[in-house]
C-alpha cells in the first residue's frame, strides 16, 4: 500500500513539474529563477527527454520499478511531444534574406549582432552590414570606438551611417551598446538616458533609443537587457518591463540582445504582440525556434534570446538567423530582418 501511495505521489510531482516546464506561463513562473533558465532551451529539454525515456525503460527491466518507470516514461513522452509541438509552432525555417539591396525602396533592413565585446572585429561587422544593405545596425557589447570605426568603414564602402553609443562601464566592453542608422531614414537624435536603470534605460547594460527629429519615421532601439543570473533576476525582469514600455508607442523598431525568449516575454504584450505593441520578426517568419546563443551548439539546441521586433506599422518581408558566421568569435548569432511598410 505504501509503495503505491509513494509511486502515485512521485508520478503526480513529476506531472506537475513537467507541466510547469512545458508551459510555465500557465502558473506565472516563466520569469522565476531556474525555470526561466530551463525553458530557454526547449530543444535541449526535448533531447534530454529522449535520453530520460531510454533510461526509464532500462530501469523498468527491474520488476520492482516497472510500474513507476512506465508511468514516468509516459509523462516524459507527453512532455517531449508538447514541447516539440511548441517548437514546431514557432518554426525552424531560416529564410533567405538576399545579401543585396534588392528590396523595395521603402524597405528597412535591420542587422542585429551582440559582438561579445567586439570579438568579430571591424572587418567582419562591416562586411556583413554592407553585404546585407543594412539600414539599421544594432551592436550590443560594442564600444564607441569600434562603433565609430564601423561607421567610418561603412562610409568608405559607400553606405554612410550615423552612430550613437552608450556605455555603463569604461573597462568592461559588454556594458556598451552601439546603434548605427542610415541617413536615408532621416535625422535622428539620442533619446535614452546615459545613466542605468528605469525610467531612462535598462539596468546593467545600456539600451540606445533614437527618435526621428521631425517625428516622421520609427523610433529605433538597440537593446541589451541584463542576463537572468541568480543575483540579477529583479534587474532582468525590470529590463523586460522597461523595454515593453518603449514598445507601447505608435512606430517602433527594436533589435538586440533581450536575454529572453518568447516564453519570458509572455504577459508583456499588448493585443497579441510579443512585447508591448511589438511583434517578433522570427515568430512572424516561422523561425522563432532557432537559437541565437550560444554559437557552440546547433540553432535548434540554442536559446532564441536575440530578437528584432516592430510595431504593426511594419511587416516582415524576410528574416534569417545567420549561423554561417558561428566562427566569428561572438557567442551570439546575428539576425537579419527586412521590413516593408504594413500598408505597402
Amino acid at each position: 500500500m505504501f509503495s503505491r501511495i509513494l509511486s502515485s505521489l512521485i508520478a503526480l510531482g513529476a506531472a506537475v513539474g513537467l507541466l510547469v516546464l512545458a508551459w510555465p506561463q500557465l502558473f506565472g513562473l516563466q520569469n522565476t529563477w531556474m525555470i526561466a533558465q530551463l525553458v530557454s532551451f526547449r530543444g535541449v529539454l526535448v533531447a534530454a527527454s529522449a535520453v530520460g525515456i531510454v533510461l526509464l525503460m532500462v530501469i523498468g527491466i527491474l520488476r520492482p520499478f516497472r510500474r513507476i518507470t512506465g508511468t514516468l516514461a509516459v509523462l516524459v513522452l507527453v512532455f517531449a511531444v508538447a514541447t516539440s509541438g511548441i517548437l514546431a509552432l514557432r518554426g525552424a525555417a531560416n529564410g533567405d534574406v538576399s545579401l543585396a539591396t534588392n528590396g523595395a525602396d521603402d524597405s528597412i533592413t535591420v542587422l542585429s549582432w551582440n559582438t561579445r565585446g567586439e570579438e568579430p572585429g571591424v572587418d567582419a561587422i562591416v562586411k556583413l552590414a554592407l553585404e546585407s544593405g543594412a539600414d539599421i545596425v544594432s551592436l550590443p557589447e560594442t564600444t564607441d570606438e569600434l562603433g565609430t570605426e564601423v561607421a567610418v568603414a561603412m562610409k568608405e564602402g559607400g553606405r554612410p551611417m550615423w552612430v550613437w553609443t552608450l556605455n555603463f562601464n569604461d573597462v568592461y566592453k559588454a556594458r556598451s551598446t552601439a546603434l548605427l542608422i542610415s541617413p536615408d531614414l532621416g535625422e535622428y537624435t539620442l533619446a535614452s538616458a546615459a545613466g542605468s536603470g528605469p525610467p531612462g534605460n535598462t539596468n546593467i547594460s545600456p539600451t540606445v533609443v533614437a527618435t526621428p527629429v521631425n517625428g516622421d519615421g520609427p523610433t529605433i532601439i538597440a537593446v541589451h537587457a541584463g542576463a537572468p543570473t541568480e543575483g540579477a533576476m529583479s534587474d532582468w525582469r525590470s529590463d523586460l518591463d522597461w523595454l515593453a514600455e518603449q514598445c507601447d508607442a505608435p512606430n517602433v523598431i527594436m533589435a538586440g540582445d533581450f536575454n529572453a525568449t518568447l516564453d519570458h516575454m509572455a504577459g508583456r504584450g499588448i493585443d497579441g504582440a510579443a512585447l508591448g505593441r511589438c511583434a517578433d520578426a522570427a515568430l512572424s517568419a516561422g523561425s522563432a525556434a532557432l537559437g541565437t546563443w550560444p554559437t557552440a551548439v546547433p540553432p535548434l539546441l540554442g536559446a532564441p534570446i536575440d530578437h528584432v521586433l516592430a510595431t504593426d506599422n511594419w511587416r516582415v518581408d524576410a528574416f534569417r538567423v545567420l549561423d554561417e558566421v558561428d566562427d566569428s568569435g561572438s557567442d551570439h548569432r546575428p539576425l537579419l530582418t527586412r521590413y516593408l511598410p504594413a500598408d505597402g
